[in-house]
């Protein structure tokens, strides 16, 4: 019987812990999709990943009510300094206004414009598209089902494990 890396072209002396491939496959797989699709956005939309992701929480269920920057910051795993330079892009280019908080001036909240929500609709059809390509384009619909279904359970136990971060 032949290990997966054997089977996938690679030294098996190289990676001695089978899991340990199978982890750095799983790894390897994500990185790269997200970056086919980082650039798709950025070459057919012309905003990064990360401008993406804000539009998409500013989005959610609460779209009529603004967003902390904090909130944002914490939920996308960014420092507040990192949030601020994301914002402060998407804002000169329309995609978000900022006011301060009613109960704290000096907290800042965030919203989607008229432009931002139009430049969503547009990168959520580009994504769409991209994803059918590359991600469920590969695949067969039952190997994709099973692979999500996976996936699931491996983020249940995760998150377990590691409790409610926010």
């Amino acid at each position: 019987m032949s290990t997966v890396a054997e089977q996938d072209g690679q030294d098996a002396a190289a990676v001695p812990d089978e899991l340990v491939y199978e982890f750095g496959v799983l790894l390897g797989a994500a990185s790269a999709l997200e970056r086919i699709a980082g650039r798709e956005l950025e070459r057919r939309c012309g905003i990064r990943h990360a401008v993406f992701e804000v539009l998409l929480r500013l989005s959610g269920e609460a779209a009529d009510r603004p967003r902390s920057m904090g909130g944002l910051a914490g939920e996308l795993i960014l420092t507040s300094g990192g949030m601020t330079r994301i914002v402060d892009r998407m804002e000169e280019a329309g995609l978000v206004r900022r006011e301060p908080s009613p109960g704290d001036r000096r907290r800042q909240l965030v919203a989607l414009t008229p432009a931002g929500r139009a430049k969503l609709d547009e990168a959520l059809r580009v994504h769409a598209e991209t994803l059918r390509a590359h991600f469920a384009g590969p695949l067969t619909e039952d190997g994709r089902r099973a692979l999500v279904d996976a996936l699931r359970t491996l983020r249940a136990s995760a998150r377990e494990e590691l409790g409610d971060l926010r």
